[in-house]
């Protein structure tokens, strides 16, 4: 499993809302494209995603933007991750078909214990991690940028 630019940037966009949408101001996406040196264009498609699924939303007008739908606490990077991914299994054969199957060959397959257990360690680590936590690491790594 490789994580794309997409899912990656999401979730800088989405830390950059959270670090600087606080106390209710909305956060441009030319500002997060700018701090974050990524595309607009390509901050513009993402944004969209997430606007739809309810994660963000929009403020307009001349000091628009957006901002969060939920506390940094509520979100888990898997949940944005899986968004914009799709499924974060390491391997195909995981991902259950209509039927509820993995493949023809899961019961003689030896292989298949480990891509549980390497796709229950990935499962539990991004589900683990909040947008709060990344807060408070932004903050670890960076100090706290508040200006007064």
């Amino acid at each position: 499993m490789k994580i794309s630019t997409k899912g990656r940037y999401a979730l800088r966009l989405m830390l950059d809302i959270a670090l600087h949408g606080q106390e209710g101001v909305p956060v441009r996406i030319k500002d997060i494209a700018l701090r974050q040196d990524l595309s607009r264009k390509y901050l513009e498609q993402i944004i969209a995603a997430l606007n739809k699924a309810g994660y963000v939303r929009s403020v307009r007008g001349p000091q628009g933007g957006y901002l969060l739908t939920k506390q940094p606490r509520e979100y888990t990077a898997g949940m944005i991750l899986r968004l914009t991914e799709g499924s974060l299994a390491p391997v195909v054969c995981l991902e259950a078909g209509e039927d509820g199957a993995f493949c023809d060959k899961v019961d003689d397959c030896a292989t298949i214990i480990l891509w549980k257990k390497l796709n229950d360690a990935i499962n539990s680590v991004v589900e683990d991690v909040t947008l709060e936590d990344l807060m408070d690491w932004h903050y670890q790594r960076n100090g706290n940028d508040y200006v007064i």
